[in-house]
């Protein structure tokens, strides 16, 4: 890889984290929309994504946490489910094409889900989600998680605000350990795709990490500006076509 591509992919690592860490979530739909656009093959970039969602979603749970907006008892029902479901899906391999298509579908939808995030919050008041609802819903969305390399955060978060499980800040503060938990399991259950890391891999993290310190910061204390998640949406969108098309 040239040194030109991997500053362009270091710089859309950096926007991707810190627009996606505003709302407390890793990254990882951002990462894997860029690595779609530069024809990765799927043995990098699902360890890729999951490695750098573990940076930047701890930053995210600590700044989220030290704004006081974590809430444990909405976190441990979802996470005892997701955090074994996350292994398996780390685990299991789906053929390239299959995951290529998953992907895009997975990035579609995200694009979706950060569009509409960006317009009028969800004005519903939040209520304790039931213990199976919670159960049930950590299985899938730990297991999905694992399987693509994505950390969970774009069904996570969109679960809780839509059900009114939680509010907007609040849900940001509990997706993000939800999604580093997820992301350190998925990438256990597949240890072996470490070794896939590409070499730029410390300098795609220490981009990754800034933009994400930056983000966080700035979402624990207020919402992101609603036009570069709009913005962020459309690349979603192109990658997303584009995997799952094949071109």
């Amino acid at each position: 890889m040239s040194v030109s591509e991997t500053i362009v992919i270091a710089a859309l690592f950096f926007v991707g984290a810190a627009l996606y860490a505003s709302v407390g979530h890793g990254g990882a739909s951002s990462y894997l929309a860029a690595m779609g656009l530069f024809s990765f093959t799927p043995e990098v970039m699902k360890p890729t994504a999951l490695a750098l969602n573990i940076l930047v979603a701890a930053v995210a749970t600590i700044k989220f946490y030290r704004a006081r907006l974590f809430k444990c008892e909405l976190f441990w029902p979802f996470a005892v489910a997701s955090i074994p479901a996350a292994f398996v899906g780390g685990a299991t391999q789906l053929p390239s094409r299959w995951y290529k298509v998953l992907v895009g579908i997975v990035l579609l939808y995200a694009a979706v889900w950060m569009f509409r995030s960006s317009l009028k919050p969800i004005g519903k008041e939040p209520h304790p989600p039931p213990l199976w609802a919670a159960i049930v819903s950590g299985l899938a969305i730990g297991f999905l998680s694992g399987l693509t390399g994505v950390g969970g955060g774009i069904f996570f978060s969109p679960l809780l605000l839509y059900m009114g499980w939680a509010e907007t800040r609040a849900t940001s503060a509990v997706a993000a350990p939800f999604i580093l938990v997820n992301s350190i399991s998925g990438l256990l259950g597949h240890f072996s795709s470490v070794a896939q890391l590409p070499a730029s891999i410390p300098v795609w993290g220490a981009a990754a990490l800034i933009g994400g310190w930056i983000g966080a910061s700035y979402g624990s204390r207020r919402a992101p500006t609603p036009v570069l998640r709009q913005l962020l949406s459309l690349v979603l969108i192109v990658a997303g076509v584009k995997l799952v098309l094949g071109f």
